[in-house]
């Protein structure tokens, strides 16, 4: 089986999050994935067969441990393969748990992709499970930025969110990957992530990944789709649109851009460029 390789959110020809789509004609057993994904290596791997109906595909996502509901750049690098395979367009998802869209486009050399998340909700975080986090992460309350206050949010999957006060904090991002997989997998949560405000429309994000055997995400769509719904829960000045900037940290500047509306729970529209790997 062919996998395609492609790095989602890339900064020009650098950059990005690494993701795997492979097509077929009847998705295969999800024993058969989860090998497949494991042999990629990837954060994630996006498997996608054709449904009854244009333009409609069946999708799963796979990180190397175990099967992601809903994985935002693995669903943009789907979208630059359906546009390199299939021509631009709009793409109908039917995922485990919801159904999503994606537009595809070639642009120059490259592609750009945009994704339409599931629903999003929010809720804060009680302060048992905001102490568990803090010492996990070797953070103390003072360095939080309680503009945005610790939550747990949701876009198609479960995260939970710190805010920082400092971006020097963020770059010393730190914890121990075993006791992140339990934690995380204890709850349900596919990352936790990590935000500083540069401004109130640009945002800097690292998120760990313990949950799927990876230390750090360069990119993560889906926790950013799930962030712009808390910040809309929380009245933040969001203007409609802002962009976020990951991976920096890792020597894998990632840009994600987010649009949305002002009605609660409503999809996000989660866009970026996306490159082929070799």
């Amino acid at each position: 089986m062919d996998v395609l390789r492609i790095a989602s959110f890339s900064d020009g020809e650098n950059g990005g999050n690494p993701a795997g789509v492979a097509f077929y004609d009847e998705l295969p057993s999800a024993e058969t994935m989860q090998k497949l994904a494991f042999d990629v290596g990837f954060s994630e791997t996006a498997f996608a067969s054709p449904m009854e109906g244009k333009n409609n595909w069946r999708v799963r996502y796979f990180s190397p441990e175990s099967e992601v509901p809903f994985c935002g750049h693995a669903t943009i690098a789907l979208g630059a393969a359906l546009a390199r395979r299939e021509g631009d367009g709009d793409y109908a998802l039917k995922l485990n748990n919801a159904a999503i869209s994606v537009e595809g486009n070639t642009s120059g050399n490259g592609f750009s992709a945009a994704l339409q998340s599931p629903p999003t909700k929010s809720m804060p975080l009680n302060d048992v499970e905001l102490n568990l986090l803090l010492s996990l992460f070797g953070l103390e309350r003072d360095q939080l930025d309680m503009s945005i206050p610790p939550a747990e949010i949701h876009g198609g999957a479960d995260h939970y969110v710190l805010a920082l006060k400092s971006r020097d904090d963020l770059s010393a991002m730190n914890y121990d990957l075993e006791e992140g997989r339990t934690f995380m997998n204890r709850r349900g949560l596919i990352t936790v992530m990590l935000v500083y405000k540069e401004h109130d429309r640009k945002f800097h994000t690292r998120n760990a990944f313990a949950s799927g055997g990876v230390f750090e995400d360069p990119a993560t769509g889906a926790a950013s789709a799930a962030f712009a719904g808390y910040l809309r829960d929380i009245k933040w000045p969001h203007e409609n649109n802002f962009q976020i900037i990951q991976g920096e940290d890792m020597g894998m500047r990632s840009i994600i851009d987010v649009d949305l509306t002002s009605e609660k729970g409503a999809s996000i529209r989660v866009s970026g460029a996306a490159r082929l790997m070799e």
